[in-house]
């Protein structure tokens, strides 16, 4: 029988760094969760995904059903990718406010991410530490369990909201139809008395809609109003990116690591 050479040299660290295409025996849902948020939202194909990997598009099938699902398993790893703010003692409103900022910043960063949102698709299992953390911090400043989610879900949907606005802005704009623009067109068409108040708007518009901050304000007034709080609570804090302790930006910690 004749032997075979062993590769050397360049052909050796080729056949080193060459992945083998197949179906790793370890292969499962939560590695090709991370593959597919790695490659990017924007960006999953099976193929893509596979390559990431190094296996066969055919063998990833053999876990997954297709690019739908592989995009609903890279948002719910990108939703679980959300930090969350550490706890330093910071007034409630604070914390929230951070949450939020984070949670807003994400899904504006990743308009797919907000897609699979909106369609349902990030189920609950993925964010649960997110809500459990968040409800003991806040439990841990007098709020029940029932007043704590109540607190953490209209601060994340006011977020959302905020994120979907500034999409929107941001693809009207790129499209050459912003709104301001759009309302000029819309009142070309009209006669003049019809639609005074908008014509009034456009006359003079506003600087800007409320930037990311003060819509989150303006909700936890609320919320601490609901609390017999007075709204100076909130009103007299800083809740912009920092706040009063700083920046903040190295005090955030992954989910999964409040044990």
């Amino acid at each position: 029988m004749t032997d075979h050479a062993k590769p050397t040299g360049t052909r050796a660290a080729r056949t080193r760094g060459r992945r083998k295409v197949g179906r790793p025996a370890r292969l499962d849902r939560d590695m090709i969760a991370k593959a597919a948020y790695e490659v990017g939202l924007d960006r999953v194909t099976m193929k893509a995904v596979a390559d990431r990997l190094g296996v066969s598009v055919p063998g990833l099938y053999h876990h997954v059903e297709g690019r739908d699902d592989l995009m609903r398993l890279a948002a719910e790893y990108s939703a679980a990718q959300i930090p969350v703010p550490v706890d330093r003692g910071q007034h409630w409103t604070e914390w929230l406010a951070e949450w939020a900022r984070y949670s807003h910043d994400a899904f504006v960063a990743q308009p797919q991410l907000l897609g699979q949102f909106l369609a349902g698709s990030i189920g609950v299992e993925r964010m649960v530490e997110h809500v459990d953390a968040v409800i003991g911090l806040l439990v841990r400043h007098g709020f029940t369990p029932a007043e704590a989610l109540d607190a953490y879900t209209v601060v994340s949907e006011c977020a959302i909201g905020a994120a979907v606005s500034e999409i929107r802005t941001a693809e009207a704009a790129r499209a050459g139809r912003p709104v301001i623009a759009e309302y000029h067109r819309v009142l070309a068409r009209r006669a003049p008395d019809e639609l005074p108040h908008l014509r009034a708007l456009v006359a003079t518009p506003p600087a800007g809609p409320p930037d990311l901050t003060e819509r989150i304000r303006t909700v936890l007034v609320g919320i601490a109003v609901r609390r017999g709080e007075a709204p100076r609570v909130v009103l007299e804090r800083d809740l912009g990116p920092g706040g009063a302790d700083g920046d903040g930006a190295g005090d955030v910690i992954p989910p999964g690591l409040h044990h």
